[in-house]
């Protein structure tokens, strides 16, 4: 599977400031994801000073925290970190239907860009694969959108 290639990012983009929000739940994966995530940011030549990380307990408090940083840090983009993992209840589709609605609710009342990083999936072993540094590398790829996000809107 190809992951998103971006062209060219621009200035304004790497002189952005990012806001990472990430849950405290499933942390074998939302590690992997957050390290992933500022390193390309990093290595895309955003200074370590402009990225606010903040963490919440998890997927339902994301909405929440991404409109706060969104609003008060004057952020560029926010990327939204997570994983839900499908259980043998219906928790995993309200859960996963109210985050995605709320953080897409906070992009367009906010009008920063909102970079949707929950992973949701059957198994925490697709998600696993889907955080894994060596494999998919998602991380990289909610980085290289919040740019491009970036430079879309400029």
């Amino acid at each position: 599977m190809k992951g998103l290639e971006i062209k060219g990012i621009s200035k304004k983009a790497k002189q952005g400031k990012y806001g990472i929000v990430f849950t405290s739940w499933n942390p074998e994966v939302v590690q992997d994801l957050l390290h992933e995530t500022k390193k390309e940011l990093l290595n895309q030549g955003v200074d370590e000073t402009d990225i606010i990380i903040k963490e919440v307990p998890g997927a339902f408090e994301l909405p929440l925290a991404t409109q706060f940083i969104a609003e008060k840090e004057k952020v560029s983009s926010v990327i939204s970190l997570g994983a839900i993992v499908k259980g043998d209840t219906p928790h995993f589709d309200f859960i996963s239907n109210t985050c995605l609605e709320g953080l897409q609710n906070v992009a367009l009342k906010t009008n920063v860009p909102v970079i949707c990083g929950v992973l949701t999936t059957n198994t925490i072993e697709q998600a696993i694969e889907r955080s894994n540094p060596d494999k998919m590398n998602k991380g990289k790829e909610f980085a290289l959108t919040a740019m491009s996000m970036v430079d879309a809107l400029v």
